[in-house]
C-alpha cells in the first residue's frame, strides 16, 4: 500500500516556540531590512549545527534565538511570523496551533509585556481568519529569570483567559533554576483556567517531569521523553493523562539523543503515552510539523494506523473545545478510509 500524505492527516500543533517559528528566508529578510548581522550559522550554514549537552552548547542554542528574536522590529513584523506560522502549519495539516511565547522577551520594542501581548492575539486572530487554522497563544515564563517575574506573567495569561491565551508554560535550560520555586506562578494560572505546560524531562531526565507533576500541576510536559528512564514514573504519566510534547528533531540537535532512533518515541507511544509531536523552533532545527511525523513513520516504523493515533492524541491533548476535538478526529478518521456506523468510528483496520 502507498504510504498516505502525511500532510493531509490532520493533526494539532502544542509545541512551537514564538521566534523560533519563522521561516529562514523571512529572517534573512528582515535581518537585511533592520541592518541586523546574522552569523553564519542563520545565514549561509543554516540549520546551524547545533548541541546543548552542556551549559557553552546551550548558550550557543540561545544566542542564535536571541538573534533572531532581535529581528522583530515592528508590529508588521510580528504579524508576518504570525501568519507564516499559521500557513506553514496548515501545509502540514495543523488545524489547531498553540504557540509559545514569553512577553518578556520583547517587551523593550514593544512598549511592553501587555501591548506585546496584544499585539500577538491580534496577529493570532488575524492568522486564524485568513489561514482557517485556529491559533491560540501559551504564555510562557523563562526559567532563567526570577520566580517572581514567572508570577508576573501569569497574572498577564489570566486576564486574556477566553481571548486567546489558552496555557502558561515555562521553558529555558532545565539546569538553571529551581522549578518548583515556579510553583506560586502557576497556581495563579491554574486558578484562571490556564492549562499548565512546563518544559520538564529533556535535558535533566525524568526528576524534573516529577516536579512538574509534583509541583506546577502540568497537564501538558514539554518534551518529557526521558520519562522513559523511570517506569514509575512513565506508567504514572499515561495513568494520569498527561500528554508529552514530543520533539524528534530538536532532541536529537540538541544532543539529548545522538541519532533520530536514539529518540524513545516507540517505547513512549507503546506505553500507552498521550504524545502530540511538534517541531519545536523549526528556524534552528530545520524542520517542521509534518517532518516529525515523517521521522516517526521512517525512523521509528509507525504505520499509517499509529501515525493516526499520534494525530489522535495530539487533538485530544490541545486545548481545543471538545466540538472541535469531535470535528478533527472524524477528519483522522476520514484519512484513514475509516466508514463510521452509528455515530461511532470502527476500529481502525491493520495496515
Amino acid at each position: 500500500m502507498t504510504d498516505r500524505d502525511l500532510r493531509l492527516l490532520p493533526k494539532t500543533h502544542l509545541h512551537l516556540h514564538f521566534s523560533g517559528s519563522m521561516r529562514h528566508l523571512t529572517l534573512v529578510e528582515l535581518a537585511d531590512k533592520h541592518g541586523v548581522r546574522l552569523p553564519d550559522a542563520l545565514r549561509t550554514e543554516w540549520p546551524p549545527d547545533l548541541s546543548a549537552a552542556d551549559e557553552r552548547g546551550w548558550f550557543r542554542f540561545q544566542r542564535l534565538y536571541d538573534v533572531a528574536r532581535s529581528v522583530l522590529r515592528t508590529e508588521d513584523d510580528v504579524r508576518r511570523l504570525v501568519r507564516e506560522a499559521a500557513e506553514d502549519d496548515r501545509a502540514d495539516g495543523s488545524r489547531w496551533l498553540e504557540i509559545q511565547v514569553d512577553p518578556s522577551g520583547y517587551a523593550g520594542r514593544f512598549r511592553g509585556i501587555t501591548e506585546f501581548t496584544d499585539l500577538v492575539l491580534d496577529a493570532a486572530r488575524d492568522a486564524s481568519a485568513s489561514t482557517g487554522i485556529s491559533v491560540q497563544v501559551v504564555i510562557a515564563a523563562n526559567r532563567t529569570r526570577h520566580p517572581l517575574d514567572a508570577r508576573t506573567l501569569a497574572r498577564l495569561a489570566a486576564q486574556y483567559v477566553g481571548r486567546g491565551v489558552v496555557g502558561f508554560g515555562l521553558s529555558n535550560d532545565e539546569r538553571r533554576g529551581t522549578t518548583s520555586e515556579f510553583a506560586p506562578a502557576f497556581r495563579i494560572a491554574r486558578h484562571a483556567g490556564l492549562l499548565a505546560v512546563p518544559h520538564g524531562g529533556e535535558l535533566c531526565g525524568p526528576a524534573t517531569v516529577r516536579t512538574c507533576l509534583d509541583e506546577l500541576g502540568a497537564g501538558r510536559i514539554g518534551h518529557g521523553v526521558r520519562s522513559v528512564e523511570d517506569p514509575d514514573l512513565l506508567k504514572r504519566v499515561v495513568d494520569a493523562g498527561v500528554a508529552l510534547e514530543v520533539c524528534p528533531a530538536s532532541n536529537v540537535s540538541l544532543g539529548v539523543y545522538q541519532r533520530p532512533e536514539d529518540v524513545p518515541l516507540r517505547q513512549l507511544y507503546e506505553s500507552g503515552a498521550k504524545i502530540a509531536l511538534g517541531a519545536d523552533d523549526p528556524l534552528l532545527f530545520g524542520s517542521r510539523l509534518a517532518e516529525q511525523y515523517e521521522t516517526a513513520r521512517t525512523v521509528h516504523g509507525f504505520t499509517d494506523a499509529e501515525l493516526a493515533g499520534l494525530a489522535r492524541g495530539s487533538v485530544l491533548a490541545s486545548t481545543a473545545p471538545p466540538e472541535v476535538q469531535k470535528g478533527l478526529l472524524s477528519e483522522i478518521d476520514e484519512w484513514l478510509g475509516v466508514p463510521e456506523t452509528a455515530g461511532c468510528p470502527q476500529p481502525a483496520p491493520t495496515l
